[in-house]
Protein backbone atom coordinates (compact mmCIF):
# COMPACT_ATOMS: atom_id res chain seq x y z
CA UNK A 1 0.00 0.00 0.00
CA UNK A 2 1.45 3.29 -0.59
CA UNK A 3 1.75 5.97 1.89
CA UNK A 4 -0.80 8.54 0.73
CA UNK A 5 -3.15 5.87 1.05
CA UNK A 6 -1.90 4.75 3.99
CA UNK A 7 -2.54 8.02 6.02
CA UNK A 8 -5.86 8.64 4.56
CA UNK A 9 -6.76 5.19 6.20
CA UNK A 10 -5.21 5.85 9.68
CA UNK A 11 -7.31 9.51 10.10
CA UNK A 12 -10.73 7.80 8.73
CA UNK A 13 -9.85 5.02 11.38
CA UNK A 14 -8.92 7.95 14.03
CA UNK A 15 -12.25 9.90 13.64
CA UNK A 16 -14.31 6.93 13.45
CA UNK A 17 -12.44 6.07 17.01
CA UNK A 18 -13.49 9.63 17.95
CA UNK A 19 -17.24 10.00 17.15
CA UNK A 20 -17.50 6.58 18.53
CA UNK A 21 -15.93 7.56 22.06
CA UNK A 22 -18.01 10.64 22.07
CA UNK A 23 -21.68 8.97 21.64
CA UNK A 24 -24.59 9.69 24.09
CA UNK A 25 -24.80 7.45 27.59
CA UNK A 26 -27.19 4.62 26.91
CA UNK A 27 -31.31 5.76 27.83
CA UNK A 28 -32.37 5.52 31.28
CA UNK A 29 -34.02 2.08 31.19
CA UNK A 30 -31.44 0.08 30.05
CA UNK A 31 -29.58 -2.67 31.28
CA UNK A 32 -26.84 -1.64 34.04
CA UNK A 33 -24.11 -3.74 35.11
CA UNK A 34 -25.38 -5.34 37.73
CA UNK A 35 -22.35 -3.41 40.44
CA UNK A 36 -24.11 -0.17 39.16
CA UNK A 37 -28.05 -1.41 39.63
CA UNK A 38 -29.29 0.95 42.94
CA UNK A 39 -32.16 0.27 44.63
CA UNK A 40 -34.41 3.24 43.12
CA UNK A 41 -37.97 2.57 41.70
CA UNK A 42 -38.85 1.90 38.26
CA UNK A 43 -39.22 4.60 35.76
CA UNK A 44 -42.80 5.83 36.30
CA UNK A 45 -43.62 4.63 39.37
CA UNK A 46 -44.06 5.65 42.93
CA UNK A 47 -41.91 5.69 45.52
CA UNK A 48 -41.88 3.38 48.78
CA UNK A 49 -43.36 5.18 51.27
CA UNK A 50 -41.13 5.75 54.29
CA UNK A 51 -41.24 4.06 57.36
CA UNK A 52 -43.43 5.82 59.98
CA UNK A 53 -42.15 7.05 62.98
CA UNK A 54 -43.32 4.97 65.90
CA UNK A 55 -45.77 6.64 67.89
CA UNK A 56 -45.39 7.01 71.34
CA UNK A 57 -48.44 5.13 73.50
CA UNK A 58 -51.33 7.64 74.24
CA UNK A 59 -50.71 9.00 77.76
CA UNK A 60 -52.67 7.69 80.70
CA UNK A 61 -54.45 10.38 82.17
CA UNK A 62 -54.32 8.19 85.67
CA UNK A 63 -52.77 9.67 88.28
CA UNK A 64 -49.32 7.22 89.91
CA UNK A 65 -49.85 6.12 92.97
CA UNK A 66 -47.15 4.41 95.02
CA UNK A 67 -47.76 1.53 97.57
CA UNK A 68 -46.99 2.82 101.23
CA UNK A 69 -44.48 1.22 103.46
CA UNK A 70 -47.21 -0.66 104.88
CA UNK A 71 -51.18 -0.10 104.03
CA UNK A 72 -52.70 1.44 106.97
CA UNK A 73 -56.86 2.35 106.08
CA UNK A 74 -60.19 3.14 106.89
CA UNK A 75 -63.05 2.10 105.41
CA UNK A 76 -65.19 4.88 103.77
CA UNK A 77 -69.04 4.14 102.48
CA UNK A 78 -69.86 4.97 99.03
CA UNK A 79 -72.26 7.86 100.71
CA UNK A 80 -69.36 9.19 102.51
CA UNK A 81 -67.04 9.03 99.45
CA UNK A 82 -69.26 11.31 97.56
CA UNK A 83 -70.57 13.46 100.18
CA UNK A 84 -69.50 16.19 103.12
CA UNK A 85 -67.95 13.95 105.29
CA UNK A 86 -65.24 13.33 102.91
CA UNK A 87 -63.52 15.87 103.98
CA UNK A 88 -63.60 15.02 107.27
CA UNK A 89 -61.97 11.92 106.31
CA UNK A 90 -59.15 13.22 104.14
CA UNK A 91 -58.33 15.10 107.57
CA UNK A 92 -57.83 12.04 109.44
CA UNK A 93 -55.57 10.88 107.04
CA UNK A 94 -53.66 13.78 106.08
CA UNK A 95 -53.12 14.56 109.87
CA UNK A 96 -52.12 10.84 111.14
CA UNK A 97 -49.76 7.39 109.68
CA UNK A 98 -53.11 6.80 108.04
CA UNK A 99 -52.68 6.07 104.40
CA UNK A 100 -55.45 4.22 102.48
CA UNK A 101 -59.15 4.35 102.18
CA UNK A 102 -61.42 0.87 101.30
CA UNK A 103 -64.13 2.42 99.00
CA UNK A 104 -67.26 1.53 98.39
CA UNK A 105 -67.25 0.54 95.17
CA UNK A 106 -70.37 -2.24 94.63
CA UNK A 107 -71.79 -1.95 98.11
CA UNK A 108 -73.39 -4.41 100.59
CA UNK A 109 -77.14 -3.88 99.01
CA UNK A 110 -75.16 -4.61 95.34
CA UNK A 111 -75.60 -1.36 94.29
CA UNK A 112 -72.67 0.31 92.07
CA UNK A 113 -71.90 3.10 93.85
CA UNK A 114 -71.44 5.68 90.71
CA UNK A 115 -73.33 5.89 87.15
CA UNK A 116 -72.15 3.41 84.50
CA UNK A 117 -73.94 4.94 81.79
CA UNK A 118 -74.10 3.46 78.73
CA UNK A 119 -72.73 0.11 80.42
CA UNK A 120 -74.63 -3.04 81.30
CA UNK A 121 -74.12 -1.85 84.40
CA UNK A 122 -76.52 1.06 84.29
CA UNK A 123 -79.59 0.07 85.96
CA UNK A 124 -77.56 -1.86 89.04
CA UNK A 125 -75.52 1.63 89.48
CA UNK A 126 -76.11 4.46 92.22
CA UNK A 127 -74.96 8.42 91.72
CA UNK A 128 -73.48 8.08 94.85
CA UNK A 129 -69.78 9.17 93.82
CA UNK A 130 -70.60 12.18 91.40
CA UNK A 131 -66.99 11.89 89.56
CA UNK A 132 -64.84 8.94 90.24
CA UNK A 133 -61.95 10.43 88.48
CA UNK A 134 -62.33 13.33 90.51
CA UNK A 135 -62.10 11.12 93.54
CA UNK A 136 -58.86 9.09 92.63
CA UNK A 137 -57.45 12.44 91.83
CA UNK A 138 -58.01 13.97 94.91
CA UNK A 139 -57.01 10.69 96.77
CA UNK A 140 -53.62 10.43 94.50
CA UNK A 141 -52.93 14.90 95.30
CA UNK A 142 -53.53 13.60 99.32
CA UNK A 143 -50.67 10.29 98.44
CA UNK A 144 -54.10 7.87 99.49
CA UNK A 145 -53.61 4.30 98.79
CA UNK A 146 -56.98 3.66 96.92
CA UNK A 147 -58.92 0.20 97.09
CA UNK A 148 -62.19 -0.79 95.76
CA UNK A 149 -64.30 -2.56 97.84
CA UNK A 150 -66.42 -5.56 95.80
CA UNK A 151 -69.30 -7.21 98.05
CA UNK A 152 -69.66 -10.07 95.94
CA UNK A 153 -72.41 -12.98 97.39
CA UNK A 154 -74.23 -10.62 99.37
CA UNK A 155 -76.22 -8.69 96.67
CA UNK A 156 -79.99 -8.40 97.46
CA UNK A 157 -80.06 -5.63 93.79
CA UNK A 158 -79.00 -8.67 91.25
CA UNK A 159 -80.96 -11.34 93.30
CA UNK A 160 -83.87 -8.84 92.98
CA UNK A 161 -83.29 -8.50 89.23
CA UNK A 162 -82.28 -12.06 88.48
CA UNK A 163 -84.34 -14.52 90.97
CA UNK A 164 -82.47 -17.37 89.32
CA UNK A 165 -79.17 -16.27 90.39
CA UNK A 166 -80.29 -16.42 93.59
CA UNK A 167 -81.62 -19.01 96.46
CA UNK A 168 -85.57 -19.51 96.55
CA UNK A 169 -87.82 -20.72 99.27
CA UNK A 170 -91.41 -21.47 98.50
CA UNK A 171 -90.82 -19.63 95.23
CA UNK A 172 -89.39 -16.20 96.34
CA UNK A 173 -85.92 -15.16 96.99
CA UNK A 174 -84.45 -15.84 100.22
CA UNK A 175 -83.21 -13.16 102.84
CA UNK A 176 -81.10 -13.83 105.80
CA UNK A 177 -82.90 -12.06 109.39
CA UNK A 178 -81.46 -9.08 108.32
CA UNK A 179 -83.54 -8.80 104.98
CA UNK A 180 -80.47 -9.41 102.49
CA UNK A 181 -80.20 -11.75 99.92
CA UNK A 182 -77.40 -13.65 98.33
CA UNK A 183 -76.63 -14.65 95.12
CA UNK A 184 -75.31 -18.27 94.40
CA UNK A 185 -71.64 -19.17 94.48
CA UNK A 186 -72.09 -21.66 92.05
CA UNK A 187 -73.37 -19.57 88.95
CA UNK A 188 -70.83 -18.22 86.52
CA UNK A 189 -72.68 -15.37 85.55
CA UNK A 190 -72.63 -13.94 89.47
CA UNK A 191 -69.13 -14.46 88.90
CA UNK A 192 -68.67 -12.69 85.54
CA UNK A 193 -71.01 -9.61 87.00
CA UNK A 194 -68.84 -9.32 89.74
CA UNK A 195 -65.14 -9.48 88.34
CA UNK A 196 -66.45 -6.74 85.14
CA UNK A 197 -67.66 -4.02 87.80
CA UNK A 198 -63.94 -4.70 89.59
CA UNK A 199 -62.09 -3.82 85.89
CA UNK A 200 -64.55 -0.69 85.86
CA UNK A 201 -62.87 0.23 89.27
CA UNK A 202 -59.33 -0.66 88.04
CA UNK A 203 -59.86 1.36 84.72
CA UNK A 204 -60.42 4.69 87.08
CA UNK A 205 -57.26 4.13 88.67
CA UNK A 206 -57.96 1.82 92.03
CA UNK A 207 -54.72 0.20 92.58
CA UNK A 208 -56.47 -3.04 94.35
CA UNK A 209 -59.93 -4.60 94.24
CA UNK A 210 -60.88 -5.93 97.58
CA UNK A 211 -63.99 -8.88 97.29
CA UNK A 212 -65.92 -8.98 100.71
CA UNK A 213 -68.65 -11.45 100.87
CA UNK A 214 -67.10 -14.34 99.14
CA UNK A 215 -68.86 -16.87 100.93
CA UNK A 216 -72.08 -18.57 100.84
CA UNK A 217 -74.55 -16.96 103.45
CA UNK A 218 -73.96 -18.15 107.09
CA UNK A 219 -75.67 -21.19 108.20
CA UNK A 220 -76.09 -22.61 104.94
CA UNK A 221 -75.34 -25.96 105.74
CA UNK A 222 -78.35 -25.90 108.14
CA UNK A 223 -80.84 -24.90 105.54
CA UNK A 224 -79.60 -25.82 101.83
CA UNK A 225 -81.66 -28.63 101.69
CA UNK A 226 -85.04 -26.56 102.13
CA UNK A 227 -83.25 -23.99 99.37
CA UNK A 228 -83.99 -24.49 95.44
CA UNK A 229 -80.80 -23.16 93.82
CA UNK A 230 -78.62 -24.15 90.71
CA UNK A 231 -75.25 -26.39 91.33
CA UNK A 232 -74.08 -25.63 87.88
CA UNK A 233 -70.77 -27.24 86.92
CA UNK A 234 -70.92 -28.23 90.98
CA UNK A 235 -73.20 -30.91 91.01
CA UNK A 236 -72.32 -34.42 92.53
CA UNK A 237 -72.04 -35.91 89.07
CA UNK A 238 -69.61 -32.84 87.40
CA UNK A 239 -67.47 -32.47 90.61
CA UNK A 240 -66.88 -35.92 90.81
CA UNK A 241 -66.12 -35.93 87.36
CA UNK A 242 -63.49 -32.89 87.98
CA UNK A 243 -61.77 -34.48 91.00
CA UNK A 244 -61.36 -37.90 89.60
CA UNK A 245 -59.35 -36.30 86.82
CA UNK A 246 -57.82 -33.48 88.90
CA UNK A 247 -57.15 -37.12 91.47
CA UNK A 248 -55.53 -38.66 87.86
CA UNK A 249 -53.06 -36.49 87.11
CA UNK A 250 -51.51 -35.73 90.66
CA UNK A 251 -48.14 -37.14 91.42
CA UNK A 252 -48.35 -40.66 93.54
CA UNK A 253 -46.77 -39.72 96.47
CA UNK A 254 -48.87 -36.52 96.98
CA UNK A 255 -52.55 -38.22 96.28
CA UNK A 256 -54.75 -40.36 98.39
CA UNK A 257 -55.51 -44.24 97.99
CA UNK A 258 -58.35 -43.48 96.35
CA UNK A 259 -60.12 -40.08 94.63
CA UNK A 260 -62.45 -37.86 96.87
CA UNK A 261 -66.61 -38.83 96.79
CA UNK A 262 -68.78 -35.87 96.56
CA UNK A 263 -68.79 -33.65 99.47
CA UNK A 264 -71.35 -30.54 99.74
CA UNK A 265 -68.64 -29.14 102.23
CA UNK A 266 -65.81 -29.14 99.64
CA UNK A 267 -68.45 -28.34 96.40
CA UNK A 268 -68.79 -25.35 98.27
CA UNK A 269 -65.29 -24.67 98.95
CA UNK A 270 -64.57 -25.27 95.41
CA UNK A 271 -66.64 -22.82 94.07
CA UNK A 272 -65.64 -20.01 96.41
CA UNK A 273 -61.70 -20.60 96.02
CA UNK A 274 -62.40 -21.30 91.98
CA UNK A 275 -64.22 -17.42 92.12
CA UNK A 276 -61.39 -15.79 93.96
CA UNK A 277 -59.05 -17.60 91.29
CA UNK A 278 -60.80 -16.58 88.57
CA UNK A 279 -61.28 -13.26 89.41
CA UNK A 280 -57.15 -12.73 90.37
CA UNK A 281 -56.25 -14.11 86.28
CA UNK A 282 -58.45 -11.37 85.06
CA UNK A 283 -57.80 -8.71 86.86
CA UNK A 284 -53.99 -9.03 87.65
CA UNK A 285 -53.49 -8.03 83.64
CA UNK A 286 -54.96 -4.61 84.34
CA UNK A 287 -52.26 -3.85 86.91
CA UNK A 288 -54.14 -4.23 90.10
CA UNK A 289 -53.47 -6.29 93.17
CA UNK A 290 -56.39 -8.64 94.51
CA UNK A 291 -57.19 -8.99 98.21
CA UNK A 292 -60.13 -10.83 99.99
CA UNK A 293 -61.53 -10.16 103.28
CA UNK A 294 -62.57 -13.76 105.28
CA UNK A 295 -63.51 -14.39 108.72
CA UNK A 296 -61.53 -14.58 111.09
CA UNK A 297 -62.35 -17.95 112.37
CA UNK A 298 -61.52 -19.38 108.83
CA UNK A 299 -57.24 -19.23 109.97
CA UNK A 300 -58.61 -21.38 113.03
CA UNK A 301 -60.07 -24.40 111.17
CA UNK A 302 -59.43 -26.86 108.36
CA UNK A 303 -62.02 -24.87 106.47
CA UNK A 304 -65.87 -23.15 107.47
CA UNK A 305 -68.33 -26.09 106.34
CA UNK A 306 -70.77 -23.60 105.99
CA UNK A 307 -69.70 -20.35 104.25
CA UNK A 308 -67.02 -22.20 102.05
CA UNK A 309 -64.11 -20.55 103.06
CA UNK A 310 -61.44 -22.07 103.40
CA UNK A 311 -58.44 -20.25 104.29
CA UNK A 312 -55.34 -21.61 102.84
CA UNK A 313 -57.01 -22.35 99.36
CA UNK A 314 -58.12 -18.33 99.18
CA UNK A 315 -54.69 -17.27 100.89
CA UNK A 316 -52.70 -19.01 97.83
CA UNK A 317 -55.09 -17.05 94.95
CA UNK A 318 -54.33 -13.02 96.40
CA UNK A 319 -52.02 -10.50 97.16
CA UNK A 320 -53.31 -9.59 100.35
CA UNK A 321 -55.84 -11.47 102.78
CA UNK A 322 -57.57 -9.50 105.20
CA UNK A 323 -59.38 -11.40 107.76
CA UNK A 324 -62.12 -9.62 109.95
CA UNK A 325 -60.53 -10.39 113.33
CA UNK A 326 -62.85 -7.66 115.04
CA UNK A 327 -63.27 -8.66 119.18
CA UNK A 328 -66.40 -8.66 119.37
CA UNK A 329 -67.05 -11.45 115.96
CA UNK A 330 -65.71 -14.31 118.26
CA UNK A 331 -67.85 -16.36 120.61
CA UNK A 332 -67.37 -16.33 124.39
CA UNK A 333 -64.68 -18.76 125.27
CA UNK A 334 -63.11 -18.57 121.98
CA UNK A 335 -58.93 -18.56 122.47
CA UNK A 336 -59.80 -19.57 126.31
CA UNK A 337 -61.21 -15.84 126.13
CA UNK A 338 -63.70 -15.50 128.27
CA UNK A 339 -65.48 -12.56 126.22
CA UNK A 340 -63.62 -11.45 123.66
CA UNK A 341 -64.79 -7.96 122.83
CA UNK A 342 -62.91 -7.40 126.52
CA UNK A 343 -59.55 -8.22 125.93
CA UNK A 344 -58.65 -6.30 121.88
CA UNK A 345 -55.05 -7.10 122.77
CA UNK A 346 -55.22 -10.55 124.06
CA UNK A 347 -57.57 -11.84 120.93
CA UNK A 348 -55.29 -10.42 118.25
CA UNK A 349 -52.55 -11.56 119.55
CA UNK A 350 -53.81 -15.24 119.76
CA UNK A 351 -55.14 -14.59 115.98
CA UNK A 352 -51.92 -13.85 114.73
CA UNK A 353 -50.31 -16.78 116.17
CA UNK A 354 -52.92 -19.07 114.65
CA UNK A 355 -52.27 -17.22 111.31
CA UNK A 356 -48.47 -17.74 111.56
CA UNK A 357 -49.06 -21.73 111.93
CA UNK A 358 -51.35 -21.47 108.52
CA UNK A 359 -48.91 -19.08 106.05
CA UNK A 360 -46.15 -21.57 107.74
CA UNK A 361 -47.83 -24.09 104.94
CA UNK A 362 -47.43 -21.58 102.11
CA UNK A 363 -44.50 -21.64 100.23
CA UNK A 364 -45.50 -17.93 99.53
CA UNK A 365 -47.92 -16.23 101.75
CA UNK A 366 -49.90 -13.20 100.98
CA UNK A 367 -49.45 -10.22 102.88
CA UNK A 368 -51.31 -10.18 105.97
CA UNK A 369 -53.84 -6.81 106.75
CA UNK A 370 -56.05 -7.82 109.20
CA UNK A 371 -59.50 -5.44 109.54
CA UNK A 372 -59.70 -4.53 113.25
CA UNK A 373 -62.40 -2.90 115.56
CA UNK A 374 -63.12 0.73 115.92
CA UNK A 375 -66.79 0.39 116.96
CA UNK A 376 -68.99 -0.44 119.98
CA UNK A 377 -71.09 -3.36 120.32
CA UNK A 378 -73.68 -3.04 122.59
CA UNK A 379 -75.27 -6.03 120.86
CA UNK A 380 -73.37 -8.02 123.15
CA UNK A 381 -75.29 -7.25 125.94
CA UNK A 382 -74.62 -6.24 128.97
CA UNK A 383 -71.23 -7.50 130.74
CA UNK A 384 -69.69 -8.54 127.22
CA UNK A 385 -68.72 -5.55 125.66
CA UNK A 386 -66.76 -2.55 126.36
CA UNK A 387 -66.41 0.93 124.61
CA UNK A 388 -64.34 1.27 122.20
CA UNK A 389 -62.00 4.13 121.71
CA UNK A 390 -58.07 5.20 121.63
CA UNK A 391 -57.08 2.69 124.07
CA UNK A 392 -59.16 -0.30 122.64
CA UNK A 393 -57.69 0.64 118.71
CA UNK A 394 -54.22 0.88 120.26
CA UNK A 395 -54.34 -2.14 121.77
CA UNK A 396 -55.09 -4.31 118.50
CA UNK A 397 -52.51 -2.16 116.45
CA UNK A 398 -50.12 -3.04 119.01
CA UNK A 399 -50.91 -6.91 119.34
CA UNK A 400 -50.65 -6.76 115.34
CA UNK A 401 -47.27 -5.24 115.43
CA UNK A 402 -45.63 -7.44 117.87
CA UNK A 403 -46.44 -10.06 116.24
CA UNK A 404 -44.92 -9.02 112.75
CA UNK A 405 -47.75 -7.65 110.98
CA UNK A 406 -47.37 -4.13 109.78
CA UNK A 407 -50.72 -3.55 107.82
CA UNK A 408 -54.29 -3.39 109.00
CA UNK A 409 -57.25 -1.53 108.10
CA UNK A 410 -59.89 0.33 110.87
CA UNK A 411 -63.53 -0.73 110.29
CA UNK A 412 -66.63 1.68 111.41
CA UNK A 413 -69.40 0.84 109.29
CA UNK A 414 -70.83 4.35 110.23
CA UNK A 415 -66.88 6.10 108.91
CA UNK A 416 -66.87 7.80 112.33
CA UNK A 417 -63.13 7.00 113.61
CA UNK A 418 -61.04 7.63 117.07
CA UNK A 419 -59.61 10.46 117.08
CA UNK A 420 -56.35 10.70 118.98
CA UNK A 421 -55.32 7.29 117.85
CA UNK A 422 -51.35 6.68 117.40
CA UNK A 423 -50.78 4.09 114.28
CA UNK A 424 -47.23 4.42 114.40
CA UNK A 425 -45.63 1.45 113.70
CA UNK A 426 -43.05 0.11 116.62
CA UNK A 427 -39.82 -0.28 116.46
Amino acid sequence: MNKPLLTVFVLFFVLLLLTACSAPNPPAGNISPPDLAEDKPAPGSLPEPAEPEPEDPPEDPRPVFTYPDAVRGIYVTGHSAGGARFEKLLKLIDETELNAMVIDIKDDWGNITFKLNGTPFDEYSKPYIKDPQELIQTLAEHEIYPIARIVVFKDSTLAGKHPEYSFTQNGTIWRNGRGEAFVNPFIPEVWRHNVEIAKEAAKLGFQEIQFDYVRFPEGFEKRDKALSFSMGDYSREKLTTRWQEEWETMPEEQRAESPPGYDPVQARVTAVTDFVKYAAQELRPLGVKVSVDIFGYSATLPEAPGIGQNFLKISEQVDVISSMIYPSHWTQGYFNIPKPDKEPYRLVKEYVAAEKEKFSQLAEPPVSRPWIQDFTAPWLGQGNYIVYGKDEVEAQIRALNEGGIKEFLLWNPNNNYTAGVDYTLLD
